[in-house]
């Protein structure tokens, strides 16, 4: 068995046993192995609860490997997801976030519900993104504050994505995971399973966490 396969068959046995799955898995094809010093760990979520308690057990696993790394809600201004940021401010913020040392964003979002085939259009497009952490955080920041973001369904669709802010390198899309979470009824575990199934991916693909 080959290690993509092996990836996909570990991947599918912890899905199994969750009501999380990995159904999209892109790498950037000029990253073999990444490292990173310094990660912020970005969960975008309206439940104050479910955010923190997802950044704080994913920085958990980065703390284990001895990898540093810092939760947004230590990061971010009390009001800096209170209201819509500009391109400018988050590129803004990205350059702070260098100037502090930090070198890789791992962030997180619920990006809805939709239909097999406009989703898997997404997908495609992915290889062909240009943008950066700033971009993304723009144009989903409405998950924060808007009420009306989300439709009542029954499956989740997540996204994690980890972008590099190198001093010296292009500040890029390295790996992008989209996860379905199917009827979470328990916060804490799905949340467990979520994270699980990142690290994972991350360990199989060599970056930052490492079998």
């Amino acid at each position: 068995m080959n290690i993509k396969k092996l990836f996909f068959f570990c991947l599918t046995l912890l899905a199994a046993c969750s009501n999380t799955s990995l159904v999209e898995n892109y790498k950037n094809p000029d990253i073999v192995l990444f490292d990173a010093y310094k990660v912020l760990i970005v969960g975008m979520a309206q439940n104050e609860e479910a955010r923190i308690n997802f950044e704080s057990r994913l920085k958990n696993e980065f703390d284990k490997r001895g990898v540093e790394a810092m939760r947004s809600i230590d990061v971010f201004d009390l009001n800096f997801t209170d209201s819509k940021r500009s391109e400018e401010e988050l590129d803004n913020f990205e350059q702070s976030l260098l100037d502090k040392g930090f070198d890789a964003i791992l962030f997180t979002k619920i990006t809805g519900a939709t239909d097999r085939t406009s989703f898997r259009e997404s997908v495609a497009s992915w290889s062909s993104y240009g943008g950066g952490f700033p971009n993304d955080y723009h144009d989903n920041q409405s998950i924060y504050y808007d009420a009306g973001y989300y439709d009542p369904f029954t499956i989740y669709h997540a996204q994690t994505s980890l972008y590099c802010i190198c001093e010296g390198k292009e500040r890029s899309l390295i790996w992008r995971g989209a996860i379905d979470i199917s009827d979470p009824k328990n916060i804490e575990k799905t949340t467990d399973r979520y994270v699980d199934l990142v690290v994972l991916a991350m360990e199989k693909q060599d970056l930052i966490f490492r079998e």
